[in-house]
């Protein structure tokens, strides 16, 4: 960390030069007292990928930022918010803790965070933000979250772990247990310490096979962005042996779409199927990720189109967790009843189809966008199928 970037001068000129290219400042000569151009450009770089993503950063003065890929993969305000509103309790170990986006929103709710980060850069930097930001109730330690564990005398309610998913031999990770630190591992060590624990992982990362590497999980949280799955927590209580409760949740600006299920209510629900009726639903990317693809038609009292479609009717326009649509009409798959549409503008999607976007575009000559949507999908009895619709 160079210090000389907290000069009022170096802030001055980081913020005039927001729009400028970083090619252009790495070869230019600055002339900047005790500040390469490389860091220069770096802070620069790294600050623009704050403005949409952690906006209390951005908005704030004299803060130091790390290199960009640090941004990229730490939380986004959105997400820490939301993980900070399910925690409470006098005190949270962040086990691995990096930009801090997520300490920082823990401290609001809990009397003391303790932030662990291994890279004593990366460390020294978060202690600095956090003091400029006004939290007073975050400890920064340079060293291994595990380790800082296993010495510490103090009981906490809650670890928060973000593994690692970048392994030395393996490159990119999913599993639990390639990651770094190995939380199956260690889960009794850090079981012994805190009451419950919060691990964020990797969207790509199945349900299944977290649940085969963990114990003693309560809840599993799918969290999306504008309909992007961006991660998933899974939240484990010592000795927890009841059922497990999946929350998806899709946060939209100031809206939120919600709906959970037990894993063990999804093997017991039965679906009913239709062809199209008068509304067509898609559920939000989380739900698809979830799996609860048998309890939303049960709970909503819909019917599938298909098995494996994951696309829902109904004859009244329900309040749901996803795109709703109101079905114009149903066709069957062949050139010559597309051709009765008379559609050369649509938005399409595919579900439960052999055929990708971009071939049904070049075969029937449909371009991109407009207010027509066209669902290629199966019905209940295995046949292809083109909805078209508009959506509410």
């Amino acid at each position: 960390m160079n210090k000389n970037i907290l000069t009022s001068q170096i802030q001055n000129f980081i913020s005039e030069n927001l729009g400028t290219d970083p090619i252009a400042l790495l070869l230019k000569p600055l002339n900047l007292d005790g500040v390469t151009n490389k860091e220069i450009t770096e802070q620069i770089e790294a600050k623009n990928k704050c403005k949409d993503k952690l906006p209390t950063w951005y908005r704030s003065d004299n803060i130091y930022y790390p290199n960009k890929l640090n941004i990229e993969q730490t939380s986004s305000e959105n997400t820490a918010q939301y993980k900070a509103g399910m925690i409470s309790g006098k005190a949270l170990l962040d086990m691995t803790g990096g930009f801090g986006v997520d300490s920082y929103f823990f401290s609001f709710n809990i009397g003391q965070v303790h932030h662990c980060e291994i890279n004593k850069d990366l460390s020294q930097i978060a202690t600095h933000n956090f003091k400029t930001l006004g939290r007073t109730n975050i400890h920064c330690h340079a060293m291994d979250g595990i380790d800082f564990l296993k010495s510490s005398e103090v009981d906490f309610d809650w670890v928060f772990i973000d593994p690692s998913r970048r392994h030395d031999a393996k490159g990119k990770v999913f599993l639990l247990s390639d990651c770094i630190p190995n939380v199956p591992d260690n889960l009794d060590i850090i079981l012994a310490k805190a009451n419950n624990i919060m691990i964020k992982t990797s969207p790509l990362l199945d349900l299944s096979a977290g649940l085969r590497e963990l114990h003693f999980v309560k809840e599993i949280h799918i969290v999306a962005v504008k309909n992007e799955v961006k991660e998933i927590l899974w939240i484990l209580e010592r000795g927890y042996k009841n059922e497990v409760l999946v929350k998806t949740v899709n946060l939209n600006g100031s809206a939120m779409e919600q709906f959970s299920f037990s894993l063990e209510d999804e093997k017991l629900a039965i679906s009913n199927y239709s062809d199209p009726l008068e509304y067509l639903y898609e559920p939000n990317s989380a739900i698809l990720k979830s799996g609860a693809f048998k309890t939303l038609g049960d709970k909503f009292n819909m019917h599938k189109l298909h098995d494996h479609s994951h696309l829902y009717t109904h004859d009244q326009l329900l309040d749901f967790p996803g795109r709703r649509f109101k079905v114009v009409r149903s066709i069957p798959f062949n050139k010559k009843e597309l051709q009765k549409l008379d559609v050369k503008k649509a938005n399409i999607t595919i579900r439960n189809f052999p055929i990708s976007v971009a071939e049904i575009r070049k075969r029937f000559k449909i371009k991109d966008g407009g207010e027509a949507y066209l669902f290629f999908t199966t019905n209940p009895e295995g046949e292809k199928i083109v909805v078209y619709c508009h959506k509410l």
